[in-house]
């Protein structure tokens, strides 16, 4: 795709190292005498019962919606929900940076609304929507927005600092054909990560079948069933016992808990070392994998006793795609401290093995029997207290390992195509990534290429929510702190 792409014929210094050399013939300005930003809010004088489509930070990806706009009212829509967004302009997260949040806006035929943690871009007619988009997204505007971000849990960069952000921009001809280059490679790009996708969605299938019936049948063709009480089980091994979820928390008072943070801990007690805080992204597709920097004090950690973690603890993530995805916390990780959404159970090992409880809950059948107790809200969120209630059909402790061992092997050769193809995926958006910012920046001159392009249609491919990294933090309570705390 970049065979016969030249660099520029003359260069020059940007004065801004994110940007480094630019073509000589591109002017250097401020973002904001480039684009205007935040041109329109909703007044407060707006009539409480007025209708529109809000867009928060949780459902923007980087160039992707991950959820579909909300409607709300005024009267009852959140304080945040203010910024009026048009076609033709690009969204850009201002808190939690890390998220890269940032979309361009098109085609919408009703007013869209974003939140006030989004600056909105505004283009001029001397300019291309979508070359806005494009540098907005690529990786050394969103590394410089990221490095510039202050705060530990929520980073936030204040507007007044983003606006101040030298850019390069080309003559509005050579913006519309790195556009249109980046179109076309962008829709050959998508449609190879969507082809990969497709195949993982395929034999992540196959392996849930396999796992669904291990724990709902076990290994035995020829086992004697009995009633399992659930209608959605059916039958279930004779010798199978069938208990709540609490039973399999060691008895105490602090084995099955989530929490406290939102009240009892302030945004303004984390640190930067010390005991870590585990967030719901550090949670993902039944693994822990740290990806939140914040800790607490080793003081602040003792007074909250209660929801510490250690290694061997079953993590489970109240709110996420879906609810009540588990993860065994790793013993070579240091002591932590859960957040208020989420659950930490420490097992009863003479009664299951973390890693079966961990299995179950993120198979089929464990997704059913989570399923009723997840509240419906925004997004889906498991009540605690009915999740202790929630049904789980257990074998003896030595065919808990044994359905794990055979799992293991069975869907051995399974997880090793789904890596395959996940690397690809990888690899694929790593390319693009870098693409996008080698053109933009002027590190490659695409102008004879787009004009040798085809003409395609002007609907991009949609880009699958799953190439977006989710976010699954509730940000309800802490974009507008997260904001004050940028600007102060």
């Amino acid at each position: 795709m970049i065979d016969g792409l030249k660099r520029y014929p003359a260069m020059k210094g940007s004065g801004a190292l994110w940007l480094g050399d630019v073509p000589a013939h591109w002017s250097i300005r401020p973002l904001k005498h480039w684009v205007r930003m935040n041109v329109e809010v909703l007044p407060e004088s707006t009539a409480p019962e007025h209708e529109f489509a809000y867009v928060d930070i949780g459902s923007v990806g980087t160039g992707v919606l991950t959820q579909r706009p909300q409607r709300l009212q005024f009267g009852t829509a959140p304080s945040r929900a203010r910024r009026v967004v048009h076609n033709g302009d690009t969204i850009v997260s201002t808190v939690r940076t890390y998220l890269k949040a940032i979309y361009h806006v098109d085609g919408i035929a009703e007013q869209l609304i974003c939140s006030t943690g989004f600056a909105v871009l505004t283009p001029d007619t001397a300019t291309s929507p979508k070359f806005v988009s494009y540098l907005a997204q690529s990786s050394p505007f969103t590394d410089r927005v990221t490095a510039d971000a202050v705060g530990i849990a929520y980073p936030a960069i204040a507007e007044t600092r983003l606006a101040s952000f030298h850019v390069a921009v080309p003559p509005l001809a050579e913006q519309a054909a790195i556009v249109r280059f980046l179109d076309h490679a962008d829709r050959r790009i998508r449609r190879y990560i969507r082809a990969r996708q497709k195949l993982i969605k395929l034999l992540e299938e196959q392996k849930q079948a396999i796992i669904h019936r291990a724990v709902t049948r076990g290994l035995d063709p020829n086992v004697r069933l009995k009633p399992s009480g659930v209608e959605w089980l059916g039958e279930v091994p004779e010798h199978w016992l069938r208990v709540p979820m609490r039973q399999l928390a060691r008895r105490g008072r602090s084995t099955f808990v989530n929490g406290p943070f939102g009240s009892d801990l302030l945004t303004s007690e984390l640190t930067i070392a010390g005991v870590p805080v585990i967030y719901i992204r550090d949670i993902s597709r039944g693994s822990y994998r740290r990806v939140s920097k914040a800790c607490v004090t080793v003081a602040k950690s003792a007074s909250l006793e209660f929801c510490q973690v250690t290694g061997g603890d079953v993590l489970v993530a109240k709110v996420g795609d879906p609810p009540g995805t588990a993860a065994i916390y790793p013993t070579d990780e240091p002591d932590g401290i859960v957040t208020q959404d989420v659950i930490r159970i420490r097992p009863d090992m003479s009664r299951v093995i973390a890693g079966y409880l961990v299995t179950y809950l993120n198979s089929r059948a464990g997704r059913i029997a989570v399923g009723p107790v997840v509240v419906e809200s925004t997004r889906g969120r498991v009540s605690l207290p009915d999740f202790r209630a929630v049904p789980v059909v257990l074998p003896p402790l030595a065919e808990q390992q044994a359905i794990l061992d055979e799992i293991a092997t069975i869907t051995e050769d399974i997880g090793a195509a789904v890596g395959k193809a996940q690397r690809e995926v990888d690899l694929l958006r790593e390319y693009r990534t870098r693409l996008i910012a080698d053109v933009v920046t002027g590190k490659l001159d695409v102008r004879e290429a787009a004009a040798r392009l085809p003409d395609e249609s002007d609907e991009p491919e949609p880009l699958d929510a799953a190439d977006a990294e989710p976010d699954t933090d509730d940000p309800a309570d802490d974009v507008d702190a997260a904001a004050q705390e940028a600007e102060a």
